[in-house]
This record gives structure tokens, C-alpha cells and sequence, in this order.
């Protein structure tokens, strides 16, 4: 009887021996679940003035900032970039925008200072964040002469989401090679473009190597010749 229990016993005890054996088991093969933190968007979700809430119906994804083209001559003209805006502007095209409202950027950007941005991922500023943000910067802006509905008329124009990947209203601008004796001695604008910010970077290459040049970007108050290249220079 006596052997009886002490077998009863051991199989009682192998059962939840090998019960915790599949548990650890079990527990071991389920893989640690890993959360990556999602990076911050460095565009900004919102247009570059928030005083009006009206959407630009010409910004474009930032695919566009970039141009190759293959000339008459078996020269491809690469003109890249030309986006840049200074880190106080927070994505903002505030040379464009100062430009186009016939005042300087300080000017702009203290007229900008009172200006409450809506916050990242919102639908804009609620209409009375609006009227605050408008009052703002024509306290600023109005004894230059700038009406209301100029100050909408660039803001919406050169409003964009940087979160969706958008650029700013722009013009791609295009160019050819000058030769003389079969080398290239200059770049000849064939398109001029609108809304560069600051300069691109312009590279050709072609049947005789790889040249560089350097572009001059204007500002006026016009929206076609705004932010446009009147000069490209070999290096």
C-alpha cells in the first residue's frame, strides 16, 4: 500500500513538473513586442501665415523642387534644391512672402511675432485666432501700405502643408548650355521660374565632363518673377 502512495505520489509530481515546464516554455517563445518611437515631422504641418484659414490651391509635393533636363546640345541640367528658409521662420518662405508684400523680412517677422501659429495637426486656426492673427499683422503691415486683402491674397498663395510633404507655390526653372569650339562656356535660362527661396544647386554633365555653376535668385512683388533666376554662372 505503502508503494502504492509513493507512486501515486511521483506522478502527481512529474504532472506538474512537466505543466511548468510547457508554462516556461510556452512564456519563452512569445517574442518581446518592440515599440519604435515615431520621430517628430520637421515640416511644418501648417501654412507659413495662419491668419486666414483659406487653404493655396497651387502647393505641390516637394517631388517638383528638383529639375533634369537634357539639352539640344547632350547636356543634362540638373537644378536642385533652392527651398531653404532661415531656422527663425520654421519652414516659413519668409523672403518670398516679405517680397511679395513690397517690406523687408524683418519687417515681416515682426509683424509674424504676434501671430499665435495653429498647432500641428489642427485644421487651422479657429476663426477668432484668425481675426487676432490678422489684427496682429496689420498693426505691423498697414502703415506700408498693405491692405487686407493683399495681405490674404500672399498669404494663401504661398500657404502649404510641409507635414503632407507640400512645397510652397513654385516654378521649376530650366536651362541649356552655350558652347564655343565644343566646350560649354556658359548657361543660357530658358525658364526662369518663381518661388525659390534661396539659391539651387545647378550641375551639368555632359560629352566633355562635369561642370557647376551658380544661380542668382530676384525678388519682386509679383507672384510669376518672384523667387525667379536671372543669372547662372559657371564656376
Amino acid at each position: 500500500m505503502k508503494a502504492k502512495k509513493t507512486i501515486v505520489t511521483l506522478l502527481i509530481l512529474l504532472a506538474v513538473s512537466a505543466g511548468a515546464i510547457q508554462l516556461t516554455t510556452a512564456n519563452e517563445t512569445v517574442p518581446p513586442q518592440v515599440h519604435k518611437q515615431k520621430k517628430p515631422d520637421k515640416n511644418p504641418s501648417s501654412s507659413p501665415v495662419s491668419a486666414n484659414p483659406k487653404s493655396a490651391a497651387h502647393a505641390g509635393p516637394r517631388s517638383e523642387a528638383s529639375t533634369s533636363v537634357t539639352d539640344q546640345n547632350g547636356y543634362t541640367i540638373s537644378i536642385t534644391g533652392g527651398f531653404d528658409t532661415d531656422s527663425v521662420d520654421h519652414g516659413r518662405p519668409v523672403v518670398l512672402i516679405a517680397a511679395a508684400l513690397d517690406v523687408s523680412a524683418e519687417v515681416f517677422r515682426e509683424a509674424f511675432s504676434g501671430v499665435t501659429p495653429a498647432g500641428a495637426g489642427s485644421d487651422g486656426p479657429t476663426s477668432e485666432q484668425a481675426q487676432s492673427n490678422k489684427a496682429a499683422l496689420l498693426k505691423v503691415l498697414a502703415p506700408y501700405d498693405i491692405t487686407n486683402d493683399r495681405l490674404d491674397e500672399v498669404s494663401n498663395y504661398y500657404r502649404y502643408n510641409g507635414s503632407k510633404g507640400e512645397l510652397w507655390t513654385h516654378t521649376a526653372a530650366t536651362a541649356t548650355t552655350v558652347l564655343a569650339n565644343g566646350k560649354v562656356t556658359g548657361i543660357k535660362i530658358i525658364n526662369a521660374g518663381a518661388g525659390y527661396s534661396s539659391a539651387p544647386t545647378i550641375s551639368i554633365t555632359g560629352p566633355t565632363g562635369t561642370y557647376s555653376a551658380t544661380a542668382t535668385v530676384s525678388y519682386t512683388t509679383d507672384f510669376k518673377t518672384n523667387g525667379s533666376l536671372t543669372a547662372i554662372k559657371l564656376k
